[in-house]
């Protein structure tokens, strides 16, 4: 620092003036324990310092920028990005890694079967679409994903959505399997326009409260229907609003029919996996990473004792029924019903893709590596589109499989390519043993598996202990899911959570604050009580973004801290006989955590700067980050507006600083006046 600026402080008006003049040294005034700072520097205003440090707004091309990504641009590269298997493939550790691989693969393999089956029969479909799913699909994720920890296939709640528009659209001209690959051909075709337009981040659309109550709404609407199967019932298919309601009271209605038999095998199939899950599964942890397949062993097992005692023909109990054997014949999708399922498809389009990104995400944090979100738009989307051909249904990320192949060991998605071809094998040979699974077996299986999205029933009362506003998205999405239609409740969930964006930018956080003593620092009264106030100073601090929609509550928010109404005071300004005298001269508006500022924002405040100025009151804005600076720059209040009685500084301590040295001029010039007059 050069002897201009030394002489320039000492000669300010300031909180340092008398450590710099007494040279008193700094530990002096720290609190005990505590390390001091004494900083001395010109006191700035914004465009002293913009001038001194060479400010000047970054010039960007479009052209050039746009030429320079192209150059950085090759084949490979590009193959690389579409095909994110040339990436992990080329460091993959064969030693060290393939019998992880192997391991997990067959772990997942286990779960597959029975809930590829289970999920199938939830969606209206013959059971062996779901190893259909769990096959096709998941080879075209192994090339394209870039999560190699998510176990992709069939997914509960999307199998759901699925079975509800089979059951709608499907009738004597058009099957179900019509109706599921055209669903499944929209859905895909859907995600590749999310993905042509880099529109992976929708996925944030969803946020966590509103997931939570739509999946725990799903899974109430899972559940019932999967009792009457469990009780052996034949009900007519309900569908509309309050569906799950009408369900029930369909159900009471015909208690007295159940199917005794199917109920015991379903207690016996529900009771043996629960003691597995709850029980076993923690031991056999202990001693080996691959979980016992308890819902494979139930498949198998309910298939052989269906078979010895012959439950279909001596106890009436419903079984699967046909399974095919071989892949199926490849058919294009039925053209004609696209448009009629379109808008019914886009719920399970961004449901599936949400979760299989959230998933992702949490495998990627574990293990230190990036997912591309566009990319798992390109992979899904290319999926559902390829797997509608050979009869599948939209697929999605297991929540339950997806953590047994990150446990098991699973390394990356060959686990997945391991677990497709022991899937290959049933749907070739093995498949057709299974016809005689009763349904009560398949129930069961789902039921149980439902207890981790049914446990999310005590995420609302977190919610609310954090957030009242988070905590009515995930009541209002709940209950529209439950009650209404499960469509329909992610699209409310959806404007609950745009609204509740909304609401919290429109109640920005304001405070008043004071100065802590001996120091550059000021804080918020209401927390802080050891501050002091600033004579004639009052400090405003506005947090977030001001626009059209919060420029009115700024305004109003300024006001009710001030306790002022500016109205009234400019009209009572105006009377001759108007004298009052306000506690403050300058008000120091804190932008430093202003995010930004639109046109209409700077407008509100070129209006209340002016508004102030008519009651002598001066407005000094501090802390401006740069675009924010640029755009009052741009809307001319800096510079070409002097009589906007208005100045800006880097900080709230400059701007402070000049407050109290322009008070202390203006006092000594008075005492001269008077003076003179004596």
């Amino acid at each position: 620092m050069n002897g201009a600026d030394v002489n320039g402080v000492a000669n300010r008006r300031g909180f340092y003036q008398d450590m710099v003049d007494e040279g008193i040294k700094p530990e002096k005034t720290a609190a005990p324990g505590l390390s001091a700072l004494a900083v001395v520097r010109p006191l700035y205003q914004q465009e002293e310092l913009n001038e001194e440090m060479q400010y000047s707004v970054p010039e960007r091309q479009l052209v050039r920028d746009a030429l320079n990504s192209v150059k950085g641009w090759s084949a490979k590269r590009c193959a690389k990005s579409v095909f994110p298997i040339f990436v992990w493939l080329s460091q993959y550790s064969w030693k060290r890694d393939i019998v992880s691989d192997l391991i997990s693969g067959c772990a997942v393999a286990m779960m597959q079967i029975p809930q590829g089956m289970g999920y199938a029969f939830l969606a209206n479909v013959p059971p062996i679409v779901g190893i259909y799913t769990s096959f096709f699909p998941v080879l075209v994720y192994f090339v394209l994903g870039t999560s190699r920890h998510n176990s992709m296939g069939t997914f509960a709640v999307v199998a759901m959505v699925v079975g509800k528009i089979v059951m709608k659209k499907s009738s004597v001209d058009v099957s179900p399997m019509q109706v599921t690959t055209t669903v499944s051909f929209i859905v895909g075709i859907m995600q590749l326009i999310l993905y042509v337009g880099r529109l992976g981040a929708i996925s944030f659309l969803l946020s966590e409260s509103l997931a939570s109550g739509f999946t725990t709404g799903a899974a109430i609407h899972v559940l019932t229907s999967q009792i009457k199967h469990l009780l052996g019932l034949s009900l007519p298919p309900q569908g509309g609003a309050f569906e799950v309601i009408n369900t029930y009271i369909a159900i009471f209605k015909d208690i007295s029919s159940v199917n005794w038999a199917t109920i015991v095998v379903s207690a016996i199939t529900v009771v043996v996996v629960v003691i597995n899950n709850e029980y076993l599964q923690s031991i056999v942890a202990k001693r080996s990473s691959i979980p016992v397949p308890i819902e494979l062993i139930a498949v198998i097992g309910g298939t052989l004792i269906s078979n010895h005692m012959d439950l279909r023909v001596q106890y009436s109990i419903k079984t699967i029924g046909n399974i095919t054997a071989g892949f199926p014949e490849p058919v294009l999708p039925d053209i004609s019903l696209m448009q009629s399922v379109l808008l019914e498809s886009f719920p399970i389009a961004m449901v599936a893709y949400a979760v299989s990104v959230s998933m992702a995400r949490i495998f990627a944090q574990k293990e230190n590596y990036e997912i591309d979100l566009n990319q798992e738009l390109l992979a899904m989307g290319t999926g559902n589109v390829f797997g509608s051909v050979f009869s599948c249904m939209p697929f999605s990320s297991s929540l339950s499989r997806s953590m047994i192949q990150y446990t098991s060991g699973g390394k990356t998605q060959i686990a997945s390519v391991v677990s497709c071809a022991i899937l290959a094998i049933v749907l070739l040979w093995v498949g057709p043993y299974f016809e005689s699974l009763p349904r009560c077996v398949l129930a069961g299986i789902i039921v149980v598996s439902l207890k981790g999205l049914l446990m999310q029933l005590a995420h609302f009362r977190q919610f609310w202990r954090l957030s009242t506003v988070d905590a009515i998205v995930w009541m209002g999405t709940f209950l529209t899911v439950v009650l209404v239609a499960i469509d329909i409740g992610l699209l409310v969930g959806m404007v609950l959570s745009i609204c509740s964006i909304i609401f919290r930018g429109m109640k920005p956080y304001t405070c008043l604050m004071e100065n802590v003593p001996n120091t550059d620092l000021y804080l918020d009264v209401n927390h802080y009580k050891g501050t002091i106030d600033i004579s004639e100073v009052k400090i405003f601090r506005f947090c977030g973004s001001m626009n059209f929609v919060t420029k009115a509550g700024f305004r109003a928010s300024l006001c009710e801290a001030l306790k002022l109404n500016l109205t009234k005071e400019i009209k009572k300004s105006k009377r001759k006989d108007y004298k009052k005298q306000f506690s403050f001269r300058f008000l120091v508006l804190d932008f430093t955590a202003l995010s930004s500022i639109d046109r209409s924002a700077v407008s509100a405040l070129k209006a209340l700067i002016t508004e102030f100025g008519k009651l002598s009151v001066k407005v000094l804005v501090a802390g401006s980050s740069c675009p924010v600076y640029e755009r009052m720059v741009r809307c001319n209040l800096v510079g070409s507006e002097d009589h906007l009685n208005c100045k800006i500084f880097p900080t709230v301590h400059d701007a402070v600083l000049w407050a109290r040295e322009t008070l202390a001029n203006d006092s000594v010039n008075l005492n001269i006046v008077e003076s003179e007059e004596v």
